[in-house]
């Protein structure tokens, strides 16, 4: 008998983690027009989007997941530049050549190769539709009165899948240009207090949007049981709690 080569041993061992870390995570697949878009929450606002061939991560950071070990991205997104967001060790984890990486001026100055996109602006990626809406505070302060997250410095993004259209909000409150969106039909949105939003603001937001599933995210130790109460009457609204802290 050939001896197994130690090469193809290692190829299996990789596997075999890589396997084994996809399967600690919550993972939700969606029908859309175009296939299953496969959604696997890894932590805070560490997100992981399987649709087709293609492999989206939203803001990864290494606190939340082996990155070595999980798929490589055709598109990375970050919405800011706080450390909880932007990792440059788990972007250069999951980026190869020909991975497409978005996020904000601020961003770009810590992330080589980022394409710049602003507030307001679209690009397509593939088969995806990428559009960045502001994230920022109105109310949440420092105690020098600066906000926590100032307006133009991040960006929430709206991704399309298919028919399906993926609001994945950011740091930030329920801005105007946040209720002001249209079709959504699923939302990630912050409730990490004194950060973003109270559970009454996503709760405000989640009316305005009206999203058919809303997934509260990067929710620190806010109350969850009071946004379940706020939003009990909203039949139309599916609301999925995941470990997203």
């Amino acid at each position: 008998m050939r001896p197994f080569p130690w090469f193809a041993i290692v190829l299996v061992a990789i596997a075999a983690v890589a396997a084994a870390q996809q399967a600690s995570f919550q993972t939700d697949t969606i029908k859309t027009a175009s296939g299953d878009l496969q959604t696997s929450f890894l932590g805070h606002s560490s997100l992981m989007f399987r649709y087709g061939e293609a492999v989206v991560h939203v803001d990864p950071v290494s606190q939340y997941g082996d990155y070595a070990a999980l798929p490589k991205a055709d598109l990375i997104l970050v919405t800011h530049e706080h450390g909880d967001h932007l990792d440059v060790k788990a972007i250069e984890a999951v980026r190869k050549d020909t991975t497409i990486i978005i996020g904000t001026a601020k961003c770009a100055a810590q992330v080589p190769g980022m394409t710049v996109m602003g507030n307001g602006e679209t690009r397509t990626v593939g088969a995806l539709r990428i559009e960045a809406v502001p994230a920022y505070n109105v109310v949440n302060t420092r105690p020098t009165g600066e906000p926590f997250h100032a307006k133009g410095d991040g960006n929430g993004y709206v991704i399309t899948f298919g028919d399906k259209r993926v609001y994945i909000a950011g740091d930030t409150e329920n801005v105007p240009e946040m209720k002001a969106l249209k079709n959504i039909d699923i939302a990630f949105l912050p409730m990490n207090l004194p950060y973003t939003m109270t559970p009454e603001m996503v709760a405000d937001a989640a009316k305005a949007i009206a999203p058919r599933i809303l997934y509260p995210y990067h929710y620190g130790n806010t109350e969850m049981s009071k946004l379940v109460s706020l939003l009990a009457n909203e039949r139309g609204i599916e609301l999925r709690i995941r470990n997203l802290k």
